[in-house]
């Protein structure tokens, strides 16, 4: 399979934002991506920064105007597409849903991101409603997805579940960056946490691991924060943690990658994780903590 991820800094021009992506689509597509990835809220600015009633506006119905318009692409230009947008579900109901299209312009199922932050900065509590669709990979012409979204990225129960349930790829449409007060240091530590988290991923499930952030700097109007630089770095790892691909993290990039999906099973016969589970003694794993 050849994956194109799209790294993009985005501005308060959201037709502009728009117009962006559908160029850096068609430029993966014409390097031969099958997939392309998007970043997470890819349409306009983070906006989970402040807490602010009126961005619910923001917000779309799926099937709804991205997907239709973002569908006609691909349907042109016959690739999968991985959207990631702000849903309105019903009044007073929204989502943080990723949504696959498929190369007849189709939607061939969505995702609702199930772990939601509240932290300074990431305040996506406000907005959006844990999912309810559950870890269930998405069948597409190009295979099996495992989509989740970006918090989503920190749990390796998630992972396992969409693993586990048949996703031949997880794919993580991400908005992640530095607060500039952290030292040097610090978002040294932050970026490696990050992508080691996704690597061990691809590892424990011998299955590759996609993450697509966005890039750029974003202020925070509410003046709380000095705004988010988030640091890109958006990467392709491989079924033993490999990094098949790597973004830069200051600049927009557009990468096609071509993965081998049989090493699945090669780098699985080697390490059979699966086979050496001890599913009869995890059981207290659902609990939110063991007591002694």
């Amino acid at each position: 399979m050849k994956i194109g991820i799209i790294q993009q800094s985005n501005t308060e021009n959201r037709q502009g934002n728009i117009t962006k992506l559908e160029q850096n689509i068609r430029s993966c597509a014409s390097n031969g991506a099958e997939l392309v990835v998007l970043q997470e809220l890819h349409n306009g600015l983070y906006f989970c920064q402040t807490e602010d009633p009126v961005v619910f506006e923001q917000a779309e119905s799926i099937p709804g105007p991205s997907t239709e318009s973002f569908g006609k692409l691909a349907k042109e230009l016959g690739i999968v597409l991985v959207l990631s947008l702000f849903e309105k579900r019903t009044a007073g109901l929204y989502h943080n849903t990723a949504v696959v299209i498929e190369k007849d312009g189709s939607i061939a199922g969505k995702y609702r991101k199930m772990h939601i932050p509240d932290d300074p900065a990431y305040y996506e509590k406000f907005y959006f409603t844990p999912g309810d669709l559950g870890f269930e990979p998405i069948q597409t012409s190009v295979g099996k997805l495992g989509v989740m979204v970006c918090w989503d990225q920190w749990y390796p129960e998630a992972a396992r579940l969409m693993t586990m349930t048949g996703a031949e790829i997880l794919l993580y449409p991400t908005a992640i960056g530095w607060e500039s007060t952290d030292t040097e240091a610090e978002k040294q530590r932050q970026l490696e946490a990050w992508m080691i988290a996704q690597r061990a991923h691809a590892i424990a499930n011998g299955i590759h691991v996609v993450s697509c952030n966005r890039t750029g700097y974003e202020p925070d109007s509410s003046g709380v924060t000095k705004g988010i630089q988030f640091w890109g770095n958006s990467f392709v790892a491989g079924p033993q943690g490999e990094i098949l691909a790597q973004a830069s993290n200051n600049k927009d990039e557009n990468i096609v990658v071509d993965l081998d999906l049989t090493r699945t099973e090669i780098v699985r016969r080697m390490w059979p994780f699966f086979r050496d589970r001890r599913v009869d003694a995890f059981g207290e794993m659902t609990k939110r903590w063991r007591e002694e």
